[in-house]
């Protein structure tokens, strides 16, 4: 989904008017409903004009043009695509093209894979030739269409305002089979490699046409590839911001070793934004170096589901997969890197019923994950904390950071790979719930998700049920407003989640199977789980393609607002007005709808118990 479509001649053509950042504007206003910011404003001016004189100089004015193209199942855009046919062999040919106004740049502490750039500073940035990489990784792992033929695309990165001089220290990382970089200094060479890929005599619109009419695969899932990920190599691709966070943790690691340092990274990012890919292509990537590295959750489903699927019944692979909780006598910098997923469930302290006495301390649990690791790695998401007595927010684990006298480094995570990657639906859901203000607005739509609302619960089900008979994957999750009862003598599961003359059971208690359905650990990556009504405990870290929401009456619309209703609420974690107060009760109540909303890759659909609440949520959606 290019923002504009346009032949490089009339893309020219409207540069000569002075014309072409206006239209783009105009365009991401209309498309979008979002301004540019003023760096793609300045691109738009100043490197969109240059690239398409470019092509017309090279006599392919034919060649089809998709500026800011948004990649497949992610909100994130590449600059340019040029679509068009291989003057050898005719077929269809792709250029992906990463526009730079760059004048000069250098290594970022002598890594060839991280620069700086003097007009931002001393931050780090991704070298453009490991960006444009990515991306064409990317468009063949995700259009079948393009038959995963990676001969079909190839990448540039154009830094037309260098000079070879200029961005010297760049080359210590070489140009690859699929992605080049040129300066404006060598202008000719960069003509002469658009010739080498598109022919000057073919109209490229039939093949942007085949290009944007690919359907997308869905995203490899991330536990389905876990182990191939930590067994042999990586199956994940990184982007942007996701290969600087993880450039970074490498950097972090290869300093510490040659100077006995020791640095906290922290990852943000939204539900989606690829944390957890993160993650585990850092604990493939580290452990395949022999570096020492952990893997730490707070969440039992998520740690249980990655030993059984990464483990392959490998101990030495199950023992990478730990708690938060099991640093509490570690070793002092035991572990080159911990990996600390889903770090927004960090607590307050790591005792509970079964600690050991000699264990039972007042230690913070953030002091002993940063004690346990020369560089303890922190992704959250600070509106996933759910629980009272989670703790990780950036500000406390920035605050012990400083005192321990330990540097901190963070990258903010902006793109969406979950929910189709669209950012109209987190945005949409974070208003829906008062989690961002502005207040509720209608869902307008995106081609990239599908959000309905059900009028009863058997027609969500019967939906949901159609898209696993075609192929897909499909849960049902609700708020934790039903009692949750064990099996019965037989194993047979009771239907405690009861509304009118429907029914249907919660996911298993317990970590053995019984009647057909799996453990609470696997509920949400086993096809048995269908059936059964997952709460935020067994949802949140996973994903599935179409996602069944059920919003109980703890969280019910009124007049103009949202009511929190607690008694109705059956969470025993909720139950004591001492330690949950009644506004942190609303705090954490609207999270867990934001969880539940946001597991979808292709679509959800919600319903409501409550006759108000539903007729609202159709008002929005229809």
């Amino acid at each position: 989904m290019p923002l504009i479509r346009r032949s490089a001649a009339s893309l020219a053509a409207l540069a000569d008017q002075n014309s072409l950042a206006e239209v783009m504007f105009e365009q991401m206003l209309h498309a979008l409903g979002v301004r540019p910011s003023p760096s793609e404003a300045r691109s738009w001016e100043r490197s969109i004009p240059v690239l398409a004189h470019d092509l017309v100089e090279a006599g392919l004015g034919n060649v089809e043009v998709l500026l800011e193209h948004r990649l497949p199942l992610s909100s994130r855009r590449v600059d340019a695509i040029l679509a068009g046919a291989h003057p050898a062999t005719g077929a269809p040919s792709y250029v992906v093209v990463e526009l730079k106004q760059w004048s000069d740049a250098s290594l970022y502490e002598d890594d060839p894979a991280l620069v700086t750039v003097n007009a931002y500073g001393h931050r780090p940035l991704l070298h453009p030739l490991d960006q444009v990489s990515g991306y064409c990784d990317y468009i063949v792992d995700f259009l079948p269409a393009l038959g995963g033929n990676a001969d079909l695309i190839a990448g540039v990165a154009y830094l037309h305002n260098a000079t070879e001089h200029g961005i010297a220290p760049l080359r210590y990382y070489p140009d690859s089979k699929q992605a080049q970089m040129f300066t404006g200094e060598r202008r000719a060479d960069f003509l002469d490699f658009l010739r080498s890929r598109l022919a000057d005599d073919v109209p490229g619109a039939p093949y942007a046409d085949q290009f944007l009419s690919s359907r997308a695969a869905p995203s490899r899932q991330l536990l389905a590839v876990a182990a191939e990920e930590i067994r042999q190599r990586e199956q994940f691709v990184l982007l942007d911001q996701q290969k600087l966070a993880f450039k970074l943790v490498l950097h972090a690691t290869e300093a510490a070793r040659a100077g006995d340092a020791k640095t906290v990274v922290i990852v943000t990012g939204g539900p989606g934004s690829g944390k957890s890919v993160i993650a585990l292509s850092l604990v493939g990537e580290l452990a395949r170096r022999g570096r020492t590295v952990v893997h730490a959750t707070g969440s039992r489903s998520f740690t249980q589901t990655l030993r059984k699927i990464a483990g392959r019944g490998s101990r030495r692979t199950q023992s990478l997969f730990k708690y938060f909780n099991s640093f509490t006598d570690a070793e002092r910098n035991g572990l080159e890197v911990l990996i600390l997923d889903e770090a927004h469930r960090i607590r307050e302290t790591s005792a509970n019923r079964w600690t050991p006495a000699r264990l039972r301390t007042d230690r913070r649990q953030v002091d002993e994950l940063i004690a346990a690791a020369r560089v303890p790695v922190f992704l959250l998401d600070e509106h996933q904390v759910v629980r009272p007595g989670e703790m990780g927010t950036v500000e406390d684990i920035e605050a012990h950071a400083r005192q321990a006298s330990l540097p901190v480094v963070k990258v903010s995570l902006d793109a969406q790979f979950r929910c189709g990657g669209s950012e109209e639906y987190l945005r949409w859901v974070l208003r829906l719930l008062g989690l961002t203000p502005g207040g509720p607005i209608r869902w307008t739509g995106d081609p990239a998700f599908d959000v309905q609302v059900a009028d009863r619960p058997q027609e969500m089900e019967q939906f949901l049920r159609s898209k696993m008979d075609a192929g897909y994957g499909a849960r049902m999750a609700a708020g934790y407003c039903w009692p949750w009862s064990d099996p019965r003598p037989d194993g047979t599961l009771e239907g405690d989640v009861v509304i009118g003359d429907w029914s249907r059971p919660w996911n298993l208690k317990g970590e053995r199977a019984t009647g057909g359905a799996p453990p609470a650990t696997l509920w949400a990556t086993d096809p048995a789980g269908f059936g059964q009504v997952g709460c935020v405990y067994t949802a949140q870290g996973f994903e599935y393609d179409w996602n069944g929401v059920i919003i109980g009456p703890d969280l019910v619309w009124r007049g103009t607002g949202w009511t929190e209703i607690r008694s109705a609420n059956k969470d025993p974690d909720f139950r004591n007005r001492t330690k949950v107060t009644d506004l942190e009760f609303g705090r954490l109540i609207r999270n867990v709808y934001k969880v539940l909303l946001t597991r979808g890759m292709i679509g959800t659909i919600i319903y409501s118990p409550d006759a108000e609440t539903r007729q609202f949520l159709t008002s929005l959606v229809r």
